[in-house]
């Protein structure tokens, strides 16, 4: 659905909400946390290098937006002890979570899946779903403390509809939209919600990396596309679970 996409998010839209974003230091991670933060929520930024991280926090501090925090992990090696960790410190600071991105995640290779390497399949799958999985599972009860909660989980039209050469990545795409169904199913009439956001072609360093040949000038930036990611997050897409959604209109 791309019923949304010109959403115009009023500027306390988020005012008193605790979200917290995966892989929050650059491109579309990094433009959602500062979005958000603009809008009035306290944003957590997880992502595995801190460095980067702080430059996203100092941003968030000079526009005068609610203090950021910073929450280090990288999901390519992240445990359970580690997600629980996580949840630990997201307690004792903030005693509950009203809003999860998952926005991290990595591209692999676009090979045949007969040339694929297993351990980078692995690899992929492991950031772009297990860790997805890991983290929404020790989160479920901060997100229970929540008046209205919303997980957004990050999709792809490649998630939607095979297509050759898109391999690990597509299928953990897949996964990702299964695992949003099955939540949202399991928790109706809950105060969470869970739905899927496709952010279509946009300006990042992942679709440069799969179009290397692509003018990125053509594309929408990931400021641009955040209309979608403001109304999911926040109180107008209140009684939406369960469903897929796009922050841009289809190409013609």
């Amino acid at each position: 659905m791309t019923c949304h996409i010109d959403y115009q998010a009023p500027d306390g839209l988020l005012d008193g909400k605790i979200v917290l974003i995966s892989g929050a230091s650059a491109g579309i991670g990094r433009a959602a946390a500062m979005s958000y933060a603009r809008h009035g929520a306290t944003v957590i930024l997880l992502g595995r290098s801190v460095s980067r991280l702080e430059v996203v926090y100092d941003a968030i501090e000079a526009m005068g937006a609610p203090q950021p925090a910073i929450f280090p992990l990288n999901l390519e090696s992240a445990t359970s002890q580690d997600y629980r960790a996580v949840v630990a410190k997201l307690e004792k600071e903030f005693g509950r979570l009203d809003g999860l991105l998952h926005n991290a995640s990595i591209l692999g290779e676009r090979v045949a899946v007969d040339a694929y390497d297993p351990e980078l399949w692995a690899k992929v799958m492991q950031v772009n779903f297990t860790a997805t999985l890991g983290l929404t599972q020790v989160l479920l009860p901060l997100l229970g403390q929540s008046a209205s909660a919303s997980v957004i989980f990050t999709s792809s039209s490649v998630g939607r509809r095979g297509r050759a050469n898109w391999g690990a990545y597509s299928t953990s795409k897949f996964a990702t939209e299964g695992l949003m169904q099955i939540l949202a199913d399991e928790h109706q009439g809950s105060a969470i919600r869970f739905n899927s956001l496709n952010p279509g072609a946009t300006r990042t360093a992942m679709r440069q990396s799969a179009y290397p040949d692509e003018n990125p000038r053509v594309l929408r930036t990931p400021e641009e596309i955040m209309p979608t990611y403001l109304w999911l997050m926040g109180p107008d897409s209140e009684t939406v679970s369960g469903q897929a959604f796009d922050a841009q209109p289809p190409k013609t």
